[in-house]
């Protein structure tokens, strides 16, 4: 029973997932701003959020301040705003992201567009991915371009849920 079991373990510790990519290059000085989250594995935050917006401003001393904000349950729903804040790695798309002291998430910075106009990110553990863009409307084409990287990541797209925004007039 008990060669079963180390047997098991040693089994179980050999499946890893393969590294999952970051961004090339990530400018963060066009990355700063808002993103509109257009789909998520979400974190137990967000699990019902309507209108999720994550905005970054430029690093000062190695930190991100990030403002996390959406709506709980519905488009008139409480508003609920996070002040996360990203500390900056060697390598600009992996930061560690602080929700509650001392506890880092880390967070990878997948996908970026040539344009900073659509985003992916994502989690070593592929427990948690983030697709988001500059508009709160995405055409088809390119979300299924968003969820064939995300897909091939390694992420469950079951598990993916669309963030439902309001349309306002000034949206494109």
């Amino acid at each position: 029973m008990i060669r079963l079991l180390i047997l098991t373990l040693c089994l179980t510790g050999c499946a890893t997932l393969e590294p999952i990519r970051t961004a090339d290059q990530v400018d963060l000085t066009k990355f700063a701003g808002d993103w509109y989250v257009i789909a998520t594995i979400p974190t137990f935050l967000e699990t019902d959020a309507y209108n999720a917006v994550e905005s970054y401003a430029l690093p000062k001393d190695g930190k991100i301040a990030t403002t996390f904000r959406f709506n709980e349950g519905g488009f008139d729903g409480e508003e609920k705003i996070y002040r996360p804040t990203g500390f900056l790695t060697d390598d600009p798309a992996v930061w560690g992201m602080q929700f509650v002291w001392p506890i880092k998430a880390e967070y990878r910075i997948v996908y970026v567009s040539d344009d900073y106009e659509t985003t992916i990110i994502g989690r070593r553990k592929r427990d948690y991915v983030w697709i988001m863009a500059r508009s709160p409307n995405l055409p088809s084409d390119q979300y299924d371009a968003l969820l064939k990287i995300v897909d091939q990541e390694g992420y469950d797209l079951s598990k993916l849920r669309k963030v439902p925004h309001e349309s306002t007039a000034s949206d494109p």
